[in-house]
């Protein structure tokens, strides 16, 4: 149990496309170390729910699914929808624009309170962060199996004495993840801190970033999760850095979603927020 937790520490510290994007997107919208903590608290809870089964399922070799088929651009599908409508949702009657949205029938974006008073006092700002719908996201990025999942299913769960042994070892992984998940979304949630803004303002633009992020990180998830289905070899693609550490080991389909979603699109949208404030602050 012990070799799990800490292949789930390992797993939830390293960039993961199935945990680094989700929970970038939740804490960033919870603004606070406290919120940070509890949206990867919350996004490893179903996580772990999810590990506990495919351990479970590792045991009794139905995890040999995975074997036969490659499931994981539908899993980046599934994800990127999920994304999309919680994205979706937070913006919806709010003064945020974001492209694509007429697409979806979202209504006019700007209002003329926002145009009156500063964007983080406007009442029709992005929605707060509902973190249940972080447990819902971590329960279904869990059916993606990585290097560190594989390990669990189908090396150390299939040894346990029985099938409850095996799912323990797949909620021991669920808990380390849980474990670093928890530490990053504080961290995450703390960036604008950085930059000395008010309390209102770090509120406005770490809802306005989150609600971004899961929009249009969500596109960019259901689009690559859909080009992986239908060109699978695509999956396969990476080129090797050289470090023996499961995904620090190579660039491929799963590094670019981790490096588009929070560090392009995330981080972009963080840098667009401060921008949008500070324009507001200091008027022409």
């Amino acid at each position: 149990m012990g070799i799990a937790v800490v292949l789930g520490m390992l797993h939830g510290l390293t960039p993961d496309e199935h945990t680094w994007p989700i929970t970038f997107s939740y804490s960033i919208g919870s603004y606070s170390s406290r919120g940070g903590m509890r949206a990867g608290f919350m996004f490893s809870g179903g996580f772990t729910i999810q590990r506990t089964i495919l351990a479970a399922m590792g045991f009794a070799g139905l995890a040999a699914i995975y074997e036969a088929y490659n499931l994981e651009g539908y899993i980046y599908m599934l994800v990127g929808i999920g994304m999309l409508l919680a994205g979706y949702y937070l913006l919806k009657g709010s003064d945020i624009h974001v492209p694509l949205d007429r697409l979806l029938g979202g209504d006019q974006h700007h209002t003329a309170q926002a145009e009156r008073v500063p964007m983080h006092e406007a009442e029709d700002g992005p929605k707060p962060v509902p973190l249940k719908l972080a447990t819902v996201h971590g329960f279904i990025a869990g059916w993606g199996l990585g290097a560190y999942a594989s390990v669990i299913v189908f090396i150390l769960a299939p040894q346990m004495p029985n099938i409850f042994y095996a799912a323990l070892v797949g909620t021991s992984f669920g808990i380390g993840t849980m474990i670093m998940q928890v530490i990053l979304g504080s961290v995450f949630a703390n960036i604008m801190r950085l930059k000395k803004l008010t309390a209102g303002q770090i509120k406005y633009v770490g809802r306005s970033a989150a609600a971004r992020t899961l929009y249009l990180g969500g596109i960019a998830f259901a689009i690559i999760g859909g080009l992986v289905v239908g060109f699978p070899a695509l999956g396969n693609l990476a080129l090797s850095t050289g470090n023996p550490i499961p995904n620090l080991n190579s660039v491929g389909v799963a590094t670019v979603l981790v490096l588009l979603t929070v560090g392009v699109i995330g981080f972009g949208n963080l840098y667009l927020g401060y921008k949008e404030i500070i324009g507001q602050s200091h008027p022409k």
